[in-house]
């Protein structure tokens, strides 16, 4: 296969996060083409699409776009699939999963398409080798997307494989834990940049510490994974994992430690054991101070003006309403009165808990977790009245 060969790349995210996704790769001078509900379209090789899953921190998966079609039933599908060269894309002796999003009248089982599309594969690379590769629902080794609206059908080599939200450092989930990627999105949304000091009470099992360690000593977010689709390939040379990794790895070089503290607090010493092997895990141990103790008695560096940002339970999972209230009231009382200065940003899934606050958000920016309608809500903190 040829890794140079330009086609269309669809950038994946998840629900709510395509802002984020757009501000990241505009930041790194990515030209997009369109913008959809779930991701953004980019042009490039197979070549870039490695680079984009070493360094994208917000983004779910990366598509690389093999063929186009209109297709209106399953042997249509099956004809139409049967023409990319798979004997070229997939070794005999591998392994593929099907990943399906269809919205067409005549298929009921989204199963069936999956199926037909596994036929055309296979029996594609059998009559060309004589030999046919293995498949299922592991997605460990080479991953084709089908997606099928109407007539339209577009089928990708999922280059990612495994979604790239799962970094690989949450060895200890602990309690309802954020996806590092919605975690990443709102430490974009925050502004932060490593370059001031970020605190985090509540922390939980530390995935909003690590993303922001991560960002501040310029780890790429994937550092701790050797698996990825694009290896299992044909044409695929383990230099061109490397040489984008190294890329990677030298943009670090003179990047010194930051000196501006993170610290994450969590009055559950559970919570904090796990956070600390996470952090291990990620290689950012050394960048956070963890401290067991409430988050009303979390220090707060005198001078810089930092970014806090809690995640307090909302409801939906680990407490109810009225038993959050009076600590929703105390985390306003506690931002107005020892975070002067500082940027605070409360992360929720329940605006009426929201309001308990008792501050006004200067902004809110909506986000979802899983099928959550979620706001990050930012305040500015100020000595006195903001005049």
């Amino acid at each position: 296969m040829d890794f140079y060969r330009k086609s269309t790349i669809q950038v994946t995210c998840e629900k709510g996060l395509v802002p984020w996704l757009e501000d990241e790769l505009k930041g790194a001078n990515e030209k997009i083409i369109r913008k959809h509900k779930t991701g953004l379209e980019l042009e490039g090789t197979l070549i870039d699409c490695i680079r984009l899953n070493l360094f994208t921190r917000t983004a779910y998966s990366v598509l690389y776009l093999l063929r186009g079609f209109k297709a209106n039933t399953p042997d249509e599908l099956y004809n139409e699939a049967k023409k990319i060269p798979w004997h070229g894309i997939i070794p005999n002796d591998s392994y593929f999963s099907i990943t399906t999003n269809v919205q067409n009248e005549s298929i009921h089982d989204t199963r069936f398409p999956s199926l037909k599309l596994k036929d055309a594969i296979v029996d594609k690379i059998k009559e060309e080798t004589g030999e046919r590769p293995d498949s299922g629902k592991e997605r460990h080794r080479i991953v084709i997307t089908l997606n099928w609206y109407y007539d339209k059908v577009w089928i990708y080599i999922n280059t990612s494989g495994r979604k790239l939200s799962d970094r690989g450092y949450r060895k200890m989930p602990h309690t309802a834990p954020l996806r590092e990627t919605l975690a990443a999105s709102i430490i974009r949304a925050s502004g932060y940049t490593g370059e001031t000091p970020f605190i985090n009470p509540m922390c939980g099992s530390g995935t909003l510490a690590i993303e922001a360690a991560m960002l501040a000593r310029g780890n790429y977010p994937q550092i701790n994974r050797d698996n990825f689709c694009f290896m299992h390939l044909n044409g695929f040379k383990p230099e061109f994992y490397t040489e984008r990794r190294d890329l990677s790895l030298k943009s670090r070089e003179g990047v010194s430690l930051p000196l501006k503290p993170i610290i994450a607090s969590d009055h559950d010493p559970e919570a904090i054991r796990s956070a600390q092997i996470n952090a291990r895990t990620a290689g950012v141990e050394d960048l956070i101070e963890f401290i067991e103790c409430d988050f009303s008695e979390t220090p707060i560096p005198e001078g810089d003006r930092g970014t806090i940002i809690l995640n307090p339970e909302y409801g939906e999972r680990l407490g109810e309403f009225s038993e959050l209230q009076s600590k929703y009231r105390r985390i306003g009382d506690w931002l107005k009165q020892s975070c002067s200065g500082y940027k605070g940003y409360i992360f929720t899934g329940n605006i009426d808990l929201g309001k308990q606050v008792g501050l006004k958000a200067s902004r809110r920016f909506e986000f979802f977790n899983g099928n959550i309608d979620c706001r990050l809500l930012k305040y500015d903190l100020y000595d006195g009245s903001k005049r």
